[in-house]
């Protein structure tokens, strides 16, 4: 079943499943082979009333479908020599961000294939070893958390890149969104 509809705006249960379900169609405009890329997720009401000149150049002035929920706002371009879990420990945000989210892409193999994992292996071998697997997969995830702690993920394989084939679940990438998550504890 398809996730959008056939006039545009994906259908979806909640503002944070469309914000993720938004930026994993960005993304994918994007292409394969992309940098991780982070996004504030702000209120589109309270970014209209704040900041209606920003709302303005957003598209957002009107009142239609997209004038409700969450705007996602793509901050500056990650540094490609720091580990993203050291990059997201030093992000702060203002309170009025509602939310973050964040693309990345990986290597994944299927469950069945964990059995055959070499032991010993350190970071930089076991990613290689990845590689390598005839039964690898690249997958782009997309994953978004809230202040108050909803979650929802978007996990799209590149064999299978349409927006038809989009899984999402709040629980798919549970270490990346505690990473999120963690961003707003100060």
């Amino acid at each position: 079943m398809s996730n959008t509809t056939p006039s545009g705006p994906p259908m979806a249960a909640s503002p944070l499943t469309v914000a993720v379900l938004e930026i994993d169609e960005y993304a994918s405009g994007l292409g394969w082979d992309q940098p991780a890329r982070l996004f504030a997720l702000v209120d589109t009401a309270k970014l209209r009333s704040q900041e209606p000149g920003i709302a303005a150049q957003l598209g957002l002035d009107n009142d239609g479908p997209a004038a409700t929920g969450l705007t996602p706002v793509e901050q500056d371009e990650i540094p490609d020599s720091t580990p993203l879990d050291e990059f997201l420990a030093t992000i702060a945000w203002p309170d009025s961000v509602a939310g973050c989210a964040m693309t990345v892409e990986r290597l994944m193999l299927p469950p069945s294939a964990e059995a055959s994992v070499p032991e010993g292996m350190d970071d930089v071998q076991l990613a290689a070893w990845v590689a390598k697997h005839p039964e690898r997969q690249e997958v782009r995830m997309t994953v978004a958390v809230l202040r108050s702690g909803k979650r929802e993920s978007a996990l799209r394989l590149r064999e299978k890149d349409s927006p038809n084939d989009v899984l999402t679940g709040a629980d798919l990438v549970p270490g990346l969104a505690e990473a999120l998550a963690a961003t707003f504890e100060a």
